[in-house]
């Protein structure tokens, strides 16, 4: 069993100062993707704050997917499930960015389904990760974790290709 430190009243499985740092550091990179990505997806979908917001939920994405690979490298093998789902989302994300900047054949339905599910593997990290730590939650097993945010999310964003105006669109 390793020693840990309480961080912001969570456990982290680790006492060394550097890899407390990135873990930080992690944690505000992606505090910016969690509001810059709700931003994004709550301004209008045209409109220079969505554009903005969206920039933003990219270069935090990449920020926090950097961290990844740095806190993973550092605890290896124990933050492989964790390196998996990053990877996951860098790979969304980069995808939903490039379909919206090359705006080929539905591009907005493409965008929608990869932005989404960026977002929905961002909290999917969090809650694996944090989950069991966290008041009331900790009642849910682990599993849960893995498939309460793909739950929610998914709903939303097939009510988002289904109903939103651009989606209609060819």
């Amino acid at each position: 069993m390793e020693d840990s430190t309480d961080l912001f009243g969570i456990p982290v499985p680790s006492t060394n100062k550097a890899f407390l740092t990135f873990v930080v550091i992690h944690i505000l990179i992606a505090l910016v993707s969690v509001v810059s990505g709700l931003l994004a997806m709550f301004n209008e979908k045209t409109s220079k704050a969505h554009t903005r917001f969206g920039r933003i939920y990219y270069w935090s994405i990449l920020a926090a997917f950097v961290t990844i690979l740095i806190l993973s490298a550092m605890r290896w093998p124990h933050n492989t499930h964790l390196l998996v789902i990053g990877l996951l989302t860098i790979s969304f994300t980069y995808t939903g960015k490039t379909i919206a900047k090359r705006k080929g054949k539905n591009w907005p339905r493409r965008h929608t389904i990869c932005m989404g599910f960026s977002y929905v593997l961002l909290l999917t990290g969090f809650y694996v990760d944090n989950g069991k730590n966290l008041p009331l939650w900790n009642l849910f097993p682990q599993w849960f974790f893995w498939i309460l945010p793909t739950i929610i999310g998914s709903p939303i964003i097939l009510y988002v290709l289904i109903k939103h105006p651009l989606n209609q669109r060819d």
